[in-house]
């Protein structure tokens, strides 16, 4: 073992794929929380009201179906990212990213999915608001986290190119 160089920290390819997978999953992710952010939780509010907790459960349904699948690969490889670190990345880069996908998926299922559960039952102003307001904290913790994950990918990158 070379002394200079941690224990913890995984040699090879492999461990590089498992960067890049999950630093695509995470740009995905953070560019499907801005449009959301910016663009189509605002525009909710123009949904016909009437009909609304149909539109809503239909909006919950295809979102689903597109995020959960990139969540769930997002999740996995920031969990072996962080137990496995590739070599040249420091211990506190994926924990502390590990860290912020914890509080994404808090705040989704303590404050958002509540939200949306509330709206499912039709239209209401301070509800909307409410889930405008605490997407905020995905937002920037999703943000964060892809600068952190594009870190480890830039400093994993080098030991991965050596090897191969």
């Amino acid at each position: 073992m070379n002394p200079r160089r941690p224990a913890d920290a995984a040699d090879g390819r492999p461990m590089f794929v498992v960067t890049i997978v999950c630093l695509v999953a995470t740009a995905c992710m953070t560019g499907v929380i801005w449009y959301v952010q910016v663009v189509h939780y605002p525009l909710m509010a123009g949904w016909p009201h009437d009909a609304f907790g149909a539109w809503e459960a239909r909006h919950r349904a295809r979102t689903g179906s597109v995020v959960m699948p990139l969540m769930l690969l997002e999740g996995g490889t920031a969990a072996v990212l962080a137990a496995r670190r590739p070599r040249g990345v420091p211990a506190w880069l994926p924990w502390t990213a590990l860290v912020l996908l914890g509080g994404v998926w808090a705040s989704t299922f303590l404050l958002q999915v509540p939200c949306h559960d509330a709206l499912s039952r039709g239209w209401d102003e301070q509800v909307h608001a409410r889930l405008v307001q605490t997407n905020w904290i995905r937002t920037v913790a999703w943000t964060a986290r892809l600068a952190l994950v594009a870190a480890c990918a830039v400093l994993a990158a080098a030991p991965a190119a050596k090897e191969a």
